[in-house]
């Protein structure tokens, strides 16, 4: 959870007149306030750190450093930096590589300003936010992931409860008040659940969770 009553945010894209104006917007919103602007990944590295923002809006394509890298670095440094990433409809191609990298969420860049603000407050609630229509694109370019590589049946019920819940973005001490288990439960059920599907962070099970049809989108 976000400690103050501010959500600070850190906006890195190169295109001064869509950063320009999401900075308008964001700040219209009450509780948030934008703390930082980076026109590409290297910028970002050199001005975050002492700005400590609570949430990173990133864009994929950008000269010098792009989102990619420029998220891996970041969390390299800070781990618990929450990063939703700004995306095109041709960035599919990246969707893999961030979300093995770790970040939080997706947003399609003409996307409206309540579902920005959607997503940047279930993320800085400790959340995830993916636009379906990115998890559409996320399912398509994650091959990796076959329906075959996993029975249903393998996931205990409770790990299957548990699994609906995180794909819901529920953290992990609300799956527990919600399951009536213990935070400590619920943490073994998510660990038990990232092994046997094979994925690495909650964006993956969200994916694995829609290509093995457990929920929809």
């Amino acid at each position: 959870m976000v400690n103050s009553a501010e959500i600070k945010i850190f906006l890195v894209d190169d295109h001064n007149l869509f950063i320009n104006g999401l900075k308008m917007l964001l700040n219209s919103v009450k509780g948030f306030k934008v703390v930082g602007e980076a026109s590409n990944g290297q910028e970002f590295l050199d001005r975050f750190i002492p700005l400590n923002p609570d949430i990173v809006l990133m864009d994929i394509s950008m000269p010098v450093m792009g989102g990619v890298e420029a998220s891996r670095l970041a969390l390299e440094m800070n781990p618990d930096l929450k990063i939703i990433t700004l995306s095109m409809y041709g960035d599919q191609e990246y969707y893999t590589r961030m979300l093995e990298i770790g970040v939080k969420g997706f947003v399609l860049k003409d996307s409206d300003i309540q579902e920005v603000k959607a997503a940047i407050t279930s993320v800085a609630e400790g959340g995830n936010y993916f636009s379906q229509q990115l998890l559409r694109g996320l399912i398509l370019g994650r091959k990796e992931i076959e329906t075959s590589e996993l029975n249903d049946e393998q996931l205990s019920e409770r790990e299957l409860e548990v699994l609906i819940e995180i794909c819901q973005g529920l953290s992990n001490n609300e799956i527990a008040e919600k399951l009536f288990i213990s935070k400590r439960t619920v943490e073994k059920h998510r660990a038990n659940v990232l092994f046997k599907t094979n994925c690495k962070n909650t964006a993956s099970l969200v994916v694995y969770a829609i290509r093995n049809h457990i929920v929809d989108i």
